[in-house]
């Protein structure tokens, strides 16, 4: 059996054999009438233009750690795949390709477009799904989905109709987060916020009827002010709220705007207690507009420069020539003015965050537009009661309360974007009933010249004013209910990407159909996200599975933590700190990776990843390895399958911390704690199966004719099979490849049993015997290194307990103490050790006697005794300190604590030990 396990284990030959054989096999197959209870995952759609990064590493780890358990734990699995359609980022894709070929979207027109990101998605699309098989990943992938297959678009143009018929979906004009140079309305995660060092403006507003006093405000962006309604301050602010209802003239306008009490929007002990209100450029500030009714004035255009139009209906000062000019043009105009004409009354730096793309990194404008909205209030009262009553459990518990915090203060979702990759909007407008609502895409509603005539307005190049009436239907109306005519364009835009994989849960196993995939594993069990995603994804899961299934899309969601580099930074490709899964694998292994990132996962804990720490865990891969070929060393001999209680002490010791491992392990899954779970399965294996096991079984391996030989080699193969098949959710393709050499049943670890705890071998008198070796031992090795024994040194010792019925115990362990402890044991009772040139060390009524031998030079033994002392001291007095934080206290789980305390009260021990040594020593000396 030896040579079936190579010298060194090599990951890559390994896991590409395995993972195609697995394939092959169809060993991740699901179907709704396999046996078991079903337990059904799905996978959060990458983009199909992603690359596997270290987040995705950890969430599709876990994932599988579950996925592999509940298999073999019997269920009826399925791990649904699939990929998102990620309109925005598809789309700049492509259209960076047609740029370098010196085309764009628009010459080549929105059908020829559509066809050029379908040849892309089909060649370079599916690059994440081969990289998350590199993973591991057992996904049933003969049911893989993308949010636009055929199946998926059904549902999408499903969902849409009923919500609109439901008057949960409408068309409006709000404030929605704007990309000048995608042009494109974003969803907020689809905004990353900087920090900059920007500029705050102070800018006097004089009153209209007393230009003597003048209201000052500050600002950052001062060209918006062409687009104020108002100036707000707080009603109980004494400075100003007699000037409530009063007018204040606008600077660089020919208007007069209102002066307006508003306690949310208004901190009277920031700044100057003055605020500007310019509803079309400022979320907070459309929010004041609609509580004050307040008109909305854009100055902007899509591409973010100063619009003749609106400028014209803000009464701007036509002699600063703002058209057309960009922002950051237009607020030096602006500022100049401001100064010449002496409104402006100091600008100082200020610290600032702005909104950019995540795609393009172009600053993101909040900007006045006519979408399309869900309603959603109403879906979301049901997905705050799913939660509040444990319908669905998040895990950890501490966000259920920032779920619940957001869920019942959310806004209306803006679910049209301005892009042509995607679902687009099932709307048609009648060019009959709207000829004077649809508008060449340029033109402004409202615009005195130059509107666009529908004879020149494709099916792509058009907008939609607010104006319009809609017809929403799941296929193209044949004639106008109104005015019967017959000509249509559909409404150009596209949803929101997290509109369809809001259905993913339910769409993706056959809805609308009611097939027997639905019917069996809906709702799903486990969702497994991030954090930043809760709000996006999941919820917007909940709700609409609520409204289209009737039940939740699952019972448990489980966020993981983010992956940040070693000291805790976030990982940017700028700063040079990323770490690249692909790579790692490569280097060190997938097992390696994926243990990693598992024994890591700690709740409300971010990781702190280096690479150290996987080479430190492909170390443990090669443990694994090179104890395994250890054993096959031993495994062909007889082996005999004894009763546990009749089996050898080493043999009911290893059989019964096994037995404690399978426990914990299963509980600490069960429990979401892949880190605790993980530290089991690796303490176990490393410190208890090699440093001890493995040592205590030597003899009897190493003796042909040792009565206890065929019982061992039974247990040493029997622990390892099942040790391997516990392992296997984590490591999956090492756990294969070691099991296949041993003796087993079955054709693969992937479909045995997981192990599950057995009451015959927990061994609680072998417990407690070898807490007495492991103790003695480590007296004896802490007397070895006092006295400056080489570790090879035959010594004489004796071992003694002033507890009788521990004693009783260690008569019996006399052999395994000889055999560890490398030296001769001496019978003797404590009452009969030699009063002379011997060493007693005593912890807990545990004596272990050291013959002092030889030329021992008992001052370099005082010497680094005192030195263990200090060392102790310190470590003790560290420990403590951290006890007596509050703040440590305070943010520390349980555990930790716990660990701490027991840290103090292992040095306590130790110190007392070491000071009972430094006695005798002393006592030898003369001292």
């Amino acid at each position: 059996m030896a040579s079936q396990l190579d010298k060194t284990y090599e990951p890559k030959a390994v896991e590409d054999r395995w993972y195609q054989e697995w394939i092959r096999r169809g060993y991740f197959q699901a179907a709704p009438d396999k046996p078991g209870a079903p337990y059904c995952i799905v996978i959060p759609p990458p983009n199909v233009t992603g690359s596997l990064h270290v987040g995705h590493a950890l969430n599709n780890s876990l994932q599988d750690i579950l996925i592999r358990w509940r298999r073999m734990q019997g269920r009826n699995v399925l791990w649904m795949p699939g990929t998102d359609h990620a309109g925005i980022a598809t789309q700049n894709v492509v259209e960076k390709q047609l740029m370098q070929e010196g085309a764009s979207r628009e010459s080549l027109g929105r059908e020829a477009f559509l066809e050029r990101v379908w040849k892309w998605k089909a060649q370079s699309g599916g690059t994440i799904i081969q990289q998350l098989k590199r993973l591991g990943a057992s996904c049933d992938w003969s049911r893989e989905r993308f949010t636009m297959d055929e199946g998926l678009s059904k549902a999408v143009l499903e969902v849409f109709v009923r919500l609109y018929e439901d008057g949960l979906i409408y068309r409006g004009e709000r404030l929605i987060n704007w990309c000048p140079r995608c042009l494109t309305a974003l969803s907020d995660i689809e905004v990353e916020h900087e920090d900059i060092k920007g500029k705050l403006y102070s800018i006097e507003y004089p009153l209209a009827d007393d230009p003597n006093v003048r209201l000052t405000v500050a600002t950052t962006r001062p060209e918006t002010l062409l687009g104020d309604t108002a100036v707000a301050v707080h009603p109980e602010d004494e400075r100003y709220n007699r000037l409530i209802g009063k007018q204040v003239r606008l600077p660089l306008t020919g208007r007069t705007i209102p002066i307006v009490g508003d306690a949310i929007l208004v901190d009277r002990e920031f700044g100057t207690g003055a605020v500007k209100i310019t509803p079309a450029h400022d979320f907070n500030d459309y929010e004041a507009g609609e509580r004050h009714k307040l008109p909305r004035i854009s100055i902007l255009t899509a591409r973010a420069e100063m619009d003749g139009f609106g400028l014209h209906e803000a009464q701007a000062d036509a002699s600063l020539n703002l058209a057309l000019k960009p922002v950051q043009k237009a607020r030096t105009i602006v500022v100049e003015a401001l100064t010449e004409r002496g409104y402006l009354v100091k600008t100082e730096d200020h610290k600032m965050a702005i909104g950019k793309c995540y795609r393009c990194k172009t600053v993101v404008e909040p900007y006045l537009s006519p979408q399309w909205f869900v309603n959603i209030k109403p879906l979301a009262e049901p997905a705050i009661k799913a939660v509040e009553e444990g319908r669905i459990r998040i895990i950890p518990e501490g966000w259920t309360n920032n779920y619940l915090g957001w869920m019942r203060d959310i806004k209306d979702w803006c679910i049209s974007r301005q892009i042509w990759w995607g679902h687009q909007i099932p709307a048609w407008y009648c060019t009959n009933c709207n000829r004077e609502h649809i508008l060449k895409t340029g033109h402004s509603a409202g615009a005195t010249e130059e509107h666009g005539t529908l004879h020149e307005i494709s099916k792509w190049n058009f907008t939609v004013t607010q104006e319009a009436k809609p017809i929403v239907a799941k296929s193209a109306p044949t004639k106008c209910p109104d005015c019967g005519g017959e000509d249509f364009l559909r409404d150009p835009d596209v949803l929101d990407t997290w509109f369809s994989s809001g259905l993913w849960p339910f769409s993706t196993l056959g809805w609308p159909e009611q097939t027997a995939d639905l019917k069996t594993y809906y709702p799903t069990a486990t969702l497994v996200t991030g954090l930043d995603i809760l709000f996006f994804w999941v919820a917007r899961m909940i709700m609409l599975g609520l409204k289209f299934m009737g039940d939740v899309p699952f019972r448990e969601v489980y966020i993981h933590a983010l992956v940040r580099d070693a000291e805790g930074q976030k990982m940017s490709k700028s700063k040079g700190n990323v770490i690249d899964p692909l790579h790692v694998m490569e280097q060190f292994g997938t097992d390696a990776l994926r243990f990693t990132l598992a024994s890591m996962a700690s709740p409300g804990r971010d990781i702190k990843l280096a690479e150290e720490r996987i080479e430190g865990y492909r170390n443990f891969a090669n443990k694994i390895w090179n104890a395994a070929r250890f054993a096959h060393m031993y495994l062909d001999g007889t082996k005999e399958a004894r009763r546990p209680s009749e089996r050898s002490f080493p043999d009911r010791w290893i059989m019964s911390r096994l037995n404690d491992t399978i426990r914990v392990v299963g509980a600490e899954l069960e429990a979401y704690r892949f880190d605790r779970a993980a530290n089991a399965l690796y303490q176990f294996f490393w410190h208890e199966y090699c440093d001890w096991y493995l040592e205590l079984i030597k003899p009897v391996l190493q003796d042909p004719a040792h009565p206890q030989g065929p019982s061992t080699r039974h247990t040493l193969s029997e622990t390892l099979e099942v040790w391997l098949r516990l392992l296997h959710p984590f490591m999956p393709f090492l756990s294969e490849e070691i099991w296949q050499t041993l003796p087993h049943e079955g054709e693969t670890i992937v479909l045995r049993p997981y192990p599950a705890a057995r009451e015959d071998w927990h061994d609680g008198a072998a417990e407690d015997a070898f807490r007495l070796l492991e103790q003695s031992i480590g007296l004896l090795r802490t007397g070895r290194v006092l006295l400056n024994y080489p570790p090879g040194k035959q010594i004489g010792f004796f071992v003694a307990h002033d507890d009788e019925g521990k004693s009783r115990p260690l008569d019996t362990l006399r052999g395994d103490l000889a055999h560890l402890g490398k030296g001769t044991l001496s019978p003797a009772p404590l009452s009969h050790w030699p009063t002379t040139n011997v060493l007693r060390l005593v912890t807990e009524g545990l004596t272990v006697g050291i013959a002092v031998e030889g030329d021992v030079d008992l001052k370099k033994a005082l010497d680094r005794l005192l030195k263990q002392i200090a060392e102790a001291d310190k470590e003790s007095q560290r420990v403590e300190g951290k006890l007596k934080s509050a703040d440590f206290v305070s943010k520390a789980p349980p555990e930790v604590i716990a660990e701490h305390q027991e840290r103090v009260r292992s040095l306590s021990r130790d110190r007392a030990m070491l000071a009972n040594s430094e006695q005798q020593l002393r006592a030898m000396l003369g001292a």
